[in-house]
């Protein structure tokens, strides 16, 4: 099938009879559901697999890539009003969004996210739909050395998190990399710092500690009496925040951080077990190194919101590559899908290409058009959210614990309602110890899937640390690259040049 064809076909999956407006029924539902705390886009995806049981597989593959496209947008909604991540990838956007938000610059937050979240996501699918099978083939040879040295390069970035505290920034990194070691052993399976409760052996969900360490931390922060309501504090017009989208000035000032974090995060999706959460969080701590004015990452900058925003969307269209090519999700929302199609009969792999090239096309268009619809559904959805603002905090602090306990719960049950009180007392923490919080999460996030890759290269090479390491040109390239950057903060001192008297 050629390009052109396969266009076309794409077209008429997304365009054909009552597909359209089953497209526009899956963003409504992925923006609601990216936008609640707790839901993530795995959840939102299986949660739409009820509305896929009597369709065909190629409307059932465009409702559901419609369902995950969105739900990754919707989530940067609630991390910017509420500093809630409503998917663990919008976490980055809290720490440059709500500051915006607290400045009374909500809407123009709002603008920059959906904005970057569309361009990024527009930007990985054309990519894909073009070079799909040579970056699959390129993800197939990776090792899992490979993979290691790739996921321990989103660990060594905590030298770079904060300049200015580097050493709280890694001992709070080492404190998510514990935190992660809660569990099973995954090569083992002997159980670690579960403590003979079983409730633990399947590890610290992840998503409960972000509510915890983002929503219920600054719950309790706003409920001290020498503060009161910081939209108020920050003269929010909260029967007015529209979303606003970035000016020609504003576009062009970070034109380059969205392509930048579109390209990387779309090879990150890419790679098996990597994920929309590793890209934005390898991307903000980029553009961070990257910028000129680093310090003020973190006190309400678009950069922040775009480095974000255009890594984690673009992450998706980057992980249908391995799915529908080589028949590996690249994520748990993957995953599902996959569940879902391999029900209807479809048999993903290789071959799935040159068999049925519908899937692919289908599956691309529908992301470029879902990117483009988005923006328009998510800015009244955000309005919606956006007026919670105006109510006082007296009752907006009990909502924001309710949304926390039923995300907690529907992720972790009783268990996990558990760990993010835990996580929000710990949080207070945090914050009075001058921790870093984006670095516990980074250890949390990364601590398994470095643990699981280092232990299977470590036995391919036959116990042979160098070899599983660097016995690959890539794994080579990519560990000296972890190694400099772990050694960047005591080469700085000797290559920093004398200041001018």
């Amino acid at each position: 099938m050629s390009f052109g064809q396969m266009f076309t076909y794409g077209m008429s999956a997304v365009f054909g009879g009552t597909q359209f407006f089953m497209v526009v029924l899956a963003i409504v539902l992925g923006t609601v559901f990216g936008a609640l705390p707790g839901v993530s886009a795995t959840m939102a995806v299986a949660l739409g697999l009820t509305f896929t049981y009597t369709m065909e597989p190629v409307p059932a593959i465009v409702f559901l890539v419609a369902i995950y496209c969105s739900s990754i947008t919707g989530g940067s909604i609630t991390a910017i009003l509420f500093k809630i991540p409503g998917v663990p990838s919008s976490a980055p956007t809290t720490f440059d969004g709500y500051p915006m938000a607290k400045r009374g610059e909500a809407g123009k937050a709002l603008g920059v996210a959906l904005f970057c979240s569309a361009v990024g996501g527009i930007i990985a699918a054309i990519i894909m739909f073009v070079m799909s099978t040579p970056l699959s083939k390129a993800a197939l040879a990776f090792s899992q050395g490979d993979l290691f040295a790739i996921t321990f390069l989103g660990l060594s970035i905590l030298t770079v998190l904060d300049m200015d505290h580097i050493l709280t920034t890694i001992i709070s990194g080492l404190l998510g990399l514990f935190l992660a070691c809660i569990g099973q052993d995954p090569m083992a399976g002997v159980s670690r710092l579960t403590f003979g409760n079983r409730e633990l052996l399947s590890g610290i969900e992840m998503i409960p500690v972000l509510i915890g360490l983002f929503a219920i931390t600054e719950v309790f922060k706003q409920t001290n009496t020498k503060k009161r309501l910081s939209a108020d504090d920050a003269e929010v017009d909260t029967k007015h925040v529209n979303t606003k989208m970035p000016s020609v000035k504003e576009f062009l000032s970070i034109k380059w951080v969205i392509l930048r974090c579109s390209l990387i995060g779309t090879v990150v999706g890419i790679l098996p077990g990597a994920g929309a959460t590793i890209a934005s969080f390898m991307c903000y701590t980029m553009e961070n190194k990257l910028s000129k004015y680093p310090e003020k990452f973190g006190t309400g900058i678009i950069d922040g919101i775009a480095a974000s925003e255009a890594a984690n969307n673009a992450a998706t269209g980057g992980a249908m590559v391995p799915l529908l090519t080589l028949g590996i999700p690249g994520g748990n929302a993957a995953a599902v899908m996959m569940s879902a199609l391999a029900l209807k009969g479809v048999q993903m792999g290789p071959l799935l290409l040159v068999n049925q090239p519908e899937y692919l096309s289908a599956t691309f268009i529908t992301m470029i058009i879902t990117n483009i619809l988005m923006v328009i559904v998510a800015m009244g959805i955000a309005k919606v959210f956006a007026q919670i603002l105006a109510i006082p905090y007296s009752y907006l602090g009990p909502i924001i614990v309710m949304l926390a306990l039923i995300g907690s719960y529907s992720e972790g049950g009783a268990v996990g309602v558990v760990v993010m009180v835990i996580a929000g007392v710990f949080g207070i923490v945090v914050k009075y110890m001058h921790l870093n919080s984006a670095a516990i999460v980074l250890g949390l996030v990364l601590g398994g899937m470095c643990e699981e890759h280092f232990a299977r290269a470590y036995l391919m090479a036959k116990g042979n640390v160098f070899k599983a390491l660097f016995g690959t040109p890539i794994g080579a390239v990519v560990m000296t690259a972890c190694i400099l950057m772990l050694l960047s903060p005591i080469l700085r001192k000797f290559i920093k040049k004398p200041a001018k008297k």
